[in-house]
């Protein structure tokens, strides 16, 4: 995992001082949750995949430097695996996502919108697959390019999309978007998460447009709904 910096210790540190200075009746009103979508809960998907039925021909490594310790792991309508989260920020050039900022940018994804341009990883939340190999081929197991994702951090769900591959012997990557809608800093170089990352890939399914975060979330709540059903 990229090394992180103290950004989120920070950035949470400014956030009490300042609400020191707020008045009482401010702080009573709740903070609106984050990456709660849909109407199936993180509790109810993590219960369904507490066990791994390992379905690739080896593990994967977390990063280059790591040893190889993550199986993909097979259920009923549904692949998953638990990982770190990398952060992805490639696609088109935005604010945070471009060459200043990434010092590993790249100007494509593997999958595009419907207009045919890259993806907006500032913007969409996707997840990055491990590009096909002996270890393990996505589009073998119905993972398709637009197919939903249910992420899962911190007892909060985040429906993203496949939006691009990766290295063939590395997995646990997503998008800007992705990590900033679950609490996780985004930041390309110094950013995301070191563990406790889970990720269930819905089988057979496609967003259409593959743009649309909105269809993604329709479509995911209606899978989990299936998955918590047939498993």
């Amino acid at each position: 995992m990229r090394l992180r910096t103290l950004t989120l210790a920070m950035a949470s540190g400014a956030a009490l001082l300042a609400a020191g200075l707020m008045p009482a009746n401010a702080l009573a009103t709740p903070a609106p949750k984050t990456a709660q979508e849909g109407s199936v809960s993180a509790a109810d998907l993590l219960a369904k995949v507490k066990s791994c039925s390992q379905i690739s021909n080896g593990k994967y490594r977390t990063d280059a430097e790591t040893s190889a310790t993550v199986p993909v792991c097979g259920k009923n309508g549904a692949v998953f695996w638990k990982a770190d989260m990398d952060i992805d920020c490639d696609g088109q050039r935005t604010t945070n996502c471009n060459e200043d900022r990434d010092p590993w940018f790249q100007d494509d994804t593997a999958f595009h919108q419907s207009d045919g341009k890259p993806l907006k990883s500032e913007s969409l939340p996707y997840v990055v697959v491990p590009s096909a190999s002996g270890i393990w081929n996505y589009s073998d197991a119905g993972i398709k390019g637009g197919g939903v994702v249910a992420v899962i951090y911190d007892n909060k769900v985040e429906y993203a999309v496949v939006g691009d591959t990766g290295p063939t012997n590395i997995i646990g990557e997503a998008s800007y978007a992705t990590a900033k809608a679950l609490g996780i800093d985004p930041d390309p170089a110094t950013g995301g998460a070191d563990s406790g990352v889970t990720y269930i890939l819905f089988k057979n399914s496609k967003v259409s447009p593959i743009e649309s975060h909105s269809a993604a979330v329709s479509l995911g709540d209606q899978l989990a709904k299936q998955f918590l059903a047939n498993n």
